[in-house]
């Protein structure tokens, strides 16, 4: 196409998903699913070595304080992942949230991977996740589109009032 009709935006591809999400194709639905399944199954499995991880903390009688610490810092670490995650599906942080706060938020998730395993599962229930955030943007952006194009479609030479003024003032 050319410069002065350019092409209307399309939609964003999602991780996991591409842009199967915007139309809801057959392969959409497939890939919830799996995603679903593949979270659920993570989960378990990620909670599995954090019992191996308890057990081996209880054999080496390393005290009361270290379990409790571990236990701790899985729980908290956990649902903070849990929040932060499930609502980065929602909205975007600010610009200065990302960069401040970045590092301190991939120690909080490495920790509390069971928290993100767990909202991308309980989000796929819903949706894509991220589907509803990037449908937004994507309406904004067609919804701009349209009105930029709505403006332009005219031909400003043929609009009769800016005539009839460029003829009483002789301009």
């Amino acid at each position: 196409m050319t410069d002065s009709h350019p092409e209307p935006p399309g939609p964003r591809p999602l991780r996991f998903f591409g842009t199967t999400w915007a139309a809801r194709t057959p392969a959409y639905w497939l890939r919830r699913l799996a995603l679903a399944v593949a979270t659920a199954a993570a989960a378990a499995a990620g909670a599995f070595i954090l019992k191996l991880a308890y057990d081996g903390l209880t054999m080496e009688n390393s005290g009361s304080l270290v379990t409790a610490l571990m236990i701790a810092a899985f729980a908290i670490c956990s649902s903070l992942a849990f929040t932060r995650t499930l609502a980065g599906f929602t909205r975007r942080p600010p610009a200065e949230e990302t960069t401040q706060f970045s590092s301190s938020s991939r120690a909080t998730n490495g920790i509390g991977f069971i928290g993100v395993l767990l909202a991308y599962f309980v989000r796929n229930l819903l949706e894509a996740p991220g589907e509803r955030l990037h449908r937004q943007e994507w309406q904004d952006e067609l919804s701009l589109y349209e009105k930029q194009r709505r403006t332009r479609s005219r031909n400003p030479a043929k609009n009769p009032a800016k005539n009839a003024a460029k003829r009483r003032t002789g301009r």
